[in-house]
Parts: C-alpha cells; structure tokens; sequence
C-alpha cells in the first residue's frame, strides 16, 4: 500500500511559497513562552506538590489527569503505537516526558507540533477523553514524522499544508465525524472524506497564520492536496471511525518493519 502512495516531499512545485503571515502561535500555546526546551522538570507536578499549595492545585490535577491519558494513549492505542514505531523506524526515537507536553492551549486548539523543540502539545485545557488525547497525538504524530523522515519547512505554507492534508486524512476526518463537523450533508456523501480534509488543513493553517485571507489558505490547500491526499505513509490505509482498519494497519507493520520497534 505504501508503493502505491505519492510522496508529499518529493514532489513539491517548483513555485513553493513562504509563509509572509505573523505565526501566532505564542498566543494559541502560551505556556511554550516559559519552556526552554526540557520538559522533565515541567511535567513532575507532584501531589505533594498539590497538597502543600505551591503550585495551582486546580491546573495540575488536570495536568496529572492529561498526563495519565498519554500514557494511555502510548500503551494501548493502535493508531499511536503504529506511528511511534513507524518514527523509531525512521530513526526518530520518542520519549514521552521530552516529546509529549500536556500544557494550557487557545481555544482554537486542542494540540501542537513544535518544530523548534521537536515537541507535540496536548491541551490539557481542551481535551477531555483519553479517545481524544489518542487522536490528537496521532495527529500531531504525523507532522513529527514528515517533519522526521523529510525535514519539511514548516515556514513554507506547501509544506505545511501537505502535512495537515496527511493528518486530517490519516487520522482526523471519517464519514462519521465529517458529519458531524459539518463538512458532509446527507445528501452528499461521495467525496465527503476529501471534503473533511481539505475543510480541516484549511482551518488548521488558518488558525496559526494571523491575517492570512482565507482565498490563500485555500489556494494552496488545493496546489498540493491531490499528492498529499494519496500519500499514505506510515499507516497505508484512510481510517473509518468505528471500524476495524486502524487494527488491520497495526497487524499490517510487519510488513514495513516498524514491528521491531512497537
């Protein structure tokens, strides 16, 4: 299935363009502000901690509870093991308290790929289920492993819009969630799966890219969207909501050796 996929990184238009729009990302991830990059220290909120009041009880029970809810993710969910191994793979090792943060988000967010600190943001703030933390580390999962196996330009508006063309695809969007998100009447099922893409890596780059007119976003959402859309890698196969197809991509690793690294 792999064989079959267009590459988003070898095949870039000549005519890339760079992202001239303020990145607000600061504002949408104010605790990055404060980090300088280890996150050890950040993360060891203690009960004791709690207890004894030296640290905002409220925000680091929810902190805790995020914290809990990637372990989770890391040891039971197929979607997130399959791309961790599919990373290792690649020679990207992950270790959850320097890779995985569980930090305060804008509304607009629910997490983040950090590119300068190789960090995916969880928004303790924002998600609220251990279904949902899975699904929003898969996400940011694929932008770590494009931003791994080709060293994307995250300040070139193509690259990034590739990788959240791959993300919404492999992950976000299903026929269930793309109705309800709005994306998908009734009446209109056929097509409704690239519709869900494309509407969610338009509003994924809208939502960093302060100032930017939506006519852009979508212009070039659609220059890449045809070979970012059939590119499949690590998982091979558009996932469904409900259905058993993230477990047939985790049986499936072996034929891509990443089960050496599950």
């Amino acid at each position: 299935m792999h064989g079959d996929s267009e590459k988003c990184e070898n095949k870039m238009a000549p005519s890339e363009k760079k992202n001239d729009y303020e990145d607000i990302s600061d504002q949408l991830y104010p605790d990055r502000k404060r980090k300088s990059g280890s996150t050890d220290e950040e993360q060891s909120s203690s009960w004791y901690d709690i207890v004894s009041g030296k640290k905002n009880a409220a925000e680091n029970f929810v902190r805790i509870r995020c914290r809990y809810k990637v372990e989770k993710a890391l040891s039971e969910s197929p979607l997130v093991k399959l791309l961790v191994s599919a990373l290792r793979s690649k020679g990207c090792e992950i270790d959850m308290n320097r890779h995985i943060c569980c930090e305060n988000c804008g509304d607009q967010v629910t997490g983040g790929y950090d590119t300068t600190r190789n960090q995916i943001v969880v928004c303790h703030n924002r998600v609220y289920t251990k279904e949902m933390t899975a699904a929003v580390i898969g996400h940011e999962l694929i932008h770590m492993f494009d931003y791994c196996r080709a060293k994307l330009d995250f300040n070139n508006l193509d690259h990034i819009a590739c990788s959240e063309i791959r993300a919404a695809n492999l992950v976000h969007c299903s026929m269930t969630s793309s109705f309800f998100t709005g994306t998908t009447g009734f009446n209109k099922v056929a097509g409704s799966h690239r519709e869900c893409v494309k509407a969610k890596a338009l509003s994924s780059i809208l939502a960093v890219r302060k100032g930017m007119p939506i006519e852009q976003a979508v212009q070039v959402v659609d220059r890449v969207f045809d070979r970012c859309y059939n590119d499949l890698e690590p998982i091979g196969r558009r996932i469904r909501l409900n259905s058993r197809h993230i477990k047939w991509a985790y049986r499936e690793r072996f034929l891509y050796d990443y089960d050496s690294f599950a």
